[in-house]
């Protein structure tokens, strides 16, 4: 999960999934088992499915990456 600019939060949640090889995940059946396990706050305002996470030479996860990615996400 990454936080990307909101107009009206100031900053929005969103969760970042790769799937399995051939698998197509369900996003809203995603959203609805979160949204029962978390908090309404920490739910992700938005799921983006990717190919893959973007790892430096350590293979860390790049969020900065991807926050530039998906800055316009929630943009009107």
């Amino acid at each position: 999960m990454i936080g990307v600019p909101h107009p009206d939060l100031g900053e929005g949640v969103v969760g970042v999934i790769v799937p399995q090889p051939g698998a197509t995940p369900d996003t809203a059946a995603i959203l609805a088992d979160i949204g029962q396990r978390l908090a309404r706050f920490k739910v992700p305002r938005a799921l983006v499915v990717v190919d893959e996470l973007p790892r430096n030479t350590m293979g860390k996860v790049q969020k900065n990456v991807l926050r530039d990615r998906f800055k316009d996400q929630f943009r009107v």
